[in-house]
């Protein structure tokens, strides 16, 4: 590990914003704000959104400064990543933002039932081999229903071809109410959307772009976006179909597999 890795998780341990719970932490300790974020954090009654994959933490940071009468919370394994955005709120004395280092398999560990109203799901790593790993699969939705609250909303924002698809698949399967679709944001295509929907302040925070979205933009490919319902109860399935993969992996890089399509 590099010098300036290490010197970035020792800060990070002296910050205020920043709760580390790995895998084999969590397994031995229960993190015990679970749900309390509000009284033994926050310190309000405000909604909690999460983001999940947060990566540098640019729309946790940035959704923050829009909304101070809501609260933040980015998640990410990668604590490199996370040091960025933690870092920037505690400059800007930003307080309705936290961030939490761990895996996003185990999220329900953290968080109580009801205690979350909308998740984020921001440029995440399409995972095109294992559905299991698909942060927008039925695998993860069970688990966001354990603390989400009934019908809250999931935004899904990414470049992906084959992450959009499934969703969109995912969606249509188990018939869960569709807010917002558009294949080409910037490109203002959007479909059943009511004038309402698409306010000054909508723009505004899907304007919000990550370190990686911008390489995209550059690259002219089209960033998609859709928001959902996604209710407690009914039993949600996997959709059985085949979607083209996408044909490279991210910036600069060739695409995974040498297969053509995957489910």
């Amino acid at each position: 590990m590099s010098k300036g890795k290490l010197k970035k998780f020792a800060e990070m341990e002296t910050f205020s914003n920043v709760f580390q719970y790995p895998y084999g932490v969590i397994s031995e300790v229960p993190f015990e704000m679970k749900g309390h974020w509000r009284e033994q954090y926050f310190h309000n009654d405000n909604p909690i959104i999460l983001e999940l994959g947060c990566g540098k933490g640019e729309y946790a940071v940035g959704l923050a400064r829009v909304f101070p009468n809501i609260n933040f919370i980015g998640v990410d394994i990668k604590g490199a990543r996370i040091y960025t955005g933690a870092k920037q709120a505690l400059e800007e004395n930003l307080e309705n933002v936290a961030f939490l280092r761990t895996s996003i398999e185990i999220i329900d560990r953290f968080f109580g039932k009801d205690e979350v109203q909308e998740i984020w799901l921001t440029f995440s790593d399409p995972q095109m081999k294992n559905v299991h790993k698909r942060l927008s699969s039925t695998f993860f939705m069970n688990r966001y229903r354990n603390f989400l609250v009934d019908n809250g909303i999931v935004h899904l924002k990414t470049d992906s071809n084959f992450l959009f698809t499934y969703t969109t698949y995912m969606v249509e399967k188990n018939n869960l109410p569709v807010l917002f679709r558009t294949e080409d944001l910037y490109g203002n295509e959007t479909e059943g959307v009511k004038a309402d929907d698409i306010d000054e302040k909508t723009r505004e925070i899907l304007g919000i772009h990550t370190y990686y979205e911008n390489q995209w933009i550059e690259r002219g490919l089209n960033i998609k976006y859709m928001k959902f319902h996604l209710p407690q109860s009914g039993e949600l399935s996997e959709p059985d179909v085949e979607i083209e993969l996408d044909d490279y992996r991210s910036f600069k890089r060739t695409k995974r597999s040498s297969k053509d399509t995957a489910k």
